[in-house]
């Protein structure tokens, strides 16, 4: 624990803000809620700001330069009136700022050097009563400030640098981690960042938390934290296995060696096409990728989309007979991921989704490419007369020269027919290939696609380098 100890000390102090960063941050969030009052009080309607987020609580990592103000209309305000009000107001403070889309449009943009989010929300009576999911945001303020002491608040700073360091921070539908609400509950639950990763090495999911002992409904998710302003929502509803694994994985390293290094977050760089050879050399698997247009939406719809995508893609090249022994979604860019939990549903980029990516790649590496020209097709066994029959009838007339038998083999009817594919890339570039769960948006591009195998695969390095040494050389 003295080893532990000095690690953290050291982090300490590199992840929590100075004084005269957190004095720089009050003054510039107090001129633009003064400036956020000023252009309320030009409007039709009653409404009031409110200040949220990690640096309303003093639980941000120092560097972050993030201040989220919220603008409460009327609960009864319709929501036209309440994004046209919003808007107005957002861009008032914020002259230069832009539009982006959570539940619905706020403003976005900087002020003296800090990113700031100008959001507008109903202000209802509790958390229970919401118009909109970013309703919820300013109940989540109000019972982590009341909760959150100062040696807490720096606990929660240095659970934030963990996650980020090791890759599992952030709840957008790219990173599915974990949210910085989350992370603060959990730190306030279990009383401690050493705490929370003591507790989490022994977890055995389904894990579940209740702080305000007050769920209304069960919940399937591998880590369940039930909201204590809503019992009917899991905070960690978003949270992926995967991720959950991984912070259980690096608990349980932090434990037994404590490093600095788990604190830095690890940005790979990415594969040249050479590397990528290498690595098909060494492995002697078969790549191959499909590839698209992205379509032009925002992360958190284009993501699940790529994921349902990739899941029926691989589907049909396992129901083919080619094996894969690994697959992911990869984009071309690295589109916009962060910290969304104060929000209180999932932030995106802008509306238009111009937030970099232009090309989609479903990557799959295969142990087969080539399948014999027939495949077996078991028919029922004999002595189940009725459905034997009828299979053997449906073929013993077969004129097809491809076609083998029926014959008994064991107790059963068997015939050996043309197989559909024979090759990948056949199957890869037929309607077939087009006829599994696609995402809705990523079908049309579908169409259009690029399908590469083998060492071709190489020539995406330029552009989706990072996501290839992601892929070929993974980490816990």
């Amino acid at each position: 624990m003295d080893e532990l100890e000095a690690v953290l000390s050291r982090v300490r102090e590199r992840v929590l803000p100075e004084p005269a960063e957190r004095e720089r941050l009050r003054e510039t969030a107090a001129t633009l809620t003064d400036r956020t009052r000023e252009a309320i009080a030009d409007l039709p309607v009653d409404a009031d700001v409110v200040q949220v987020g990690s640096t309303a609580r003093g639980t941000w990592v120092a560097g972050d330069r993030d201040i989220d103000l919220f603008v409460r209309f009327d609960a009864d305000l319709d929501r036209a009136e309440l994004e046209e009000y919003g808007l107005e107001v957002g861009h008032a403070v914020l002259p230069d700022g832009h539009e982006e889309y959570a539940e619905h449009p706020y403003v976005k943009g900087s002020y003296e050097g800090f990113d700031v989010d100008l959001v507008p929300c109903h202000d209802v009576e509790s958390a229970g009563d919401l118009v909109s999911a970013v309703d919820r945001t300013p109940f989540h303020d109000a019972y982590l400030s009341a909760r959150l002491d100062d040696d807490l608040a720096a606990d929660v700073v240095l659970a934030k640098a963990f996650l980020k360091g090791i890759g599992a921070y952030g709840s957008d539908l790219r990173t599915e981690g974990f949210s910085g609400y989350l992370t603060e509950l959990l730190v306030l639950e279990l009383g401690g960042f050493v705490p929370l990763v003591e507790s989490a090495r022994s977890w055995h999911p389904p894990v579940e938390f209740d702080p305000e002992g007050h769920a209304e409904r069960t919940f399937e998710d591998p880590l369940v934290v039930v909201d204590p302003t809503d019992p009917t929502r899991n905070v960690a509803a978003v949270l992926s296995a995967t991720n959950l694994a991984r912070f259980q994985h690096y608990a349980r390293e932090l434990l037994a060696a404590p490093s600095e290094d788990l604190f830095e977050p690890d940005e790979p760089e990415p594969l040249d096409p050479k590397a990528v050879r290498a690595h098909l050399d060494r492995r002697g698997t078969t790549p191959v990728a499909v590839v698209f247009d992205a379509p032009d939406v925002v992360d958190d719809q284009l993501w699940p989309q790529l994921r349902r995508s990739l899941d029926g893609i691989v589907g049909g090249l396992n129901d083919r007979g080619f094996d894969v022994l690994r697959a992911r979604a990869m984009t071309d860019a690295a589109r916009a991921t962060g910290d969304v939990g104060g929000h209180g549903a999932e932030r995106t980029v802008g509306r238009d989704g111009s937030d970099g990516a232009t090309r989609a790649a479903l990557y799959a590496e295969l142990e087969v490419t080539e399948r014999p020209a027939v495949e077996r097709h078991d028919g029922p066994p004999v002595a189940v007369r009725k459905h034997a029959a009828s299979f053997f009838e449906s073929y013993v007339d077969d004129v097809d020269p491809d076609t083998y038998g029926p014959f008994i083999d064991g107790d059963r009817y068997v015939v050996e027919r043309e197989r559909e594919f024979a090759t990948v890339r056949e199957y890869l570039e037929s309607d077939a290939a087009s006829d599994v769960a696609l995402g809705a948006q990523v079908e049309p591009a579908f169409d259009d696609r690029d399908v590469l195998v083998g060492e071709a695969v190489a020539t995406l390095a330029p552009a989706f380098g990072r996501p290839l040494r992601e892929f070929y050389e993974p980490r816990p």
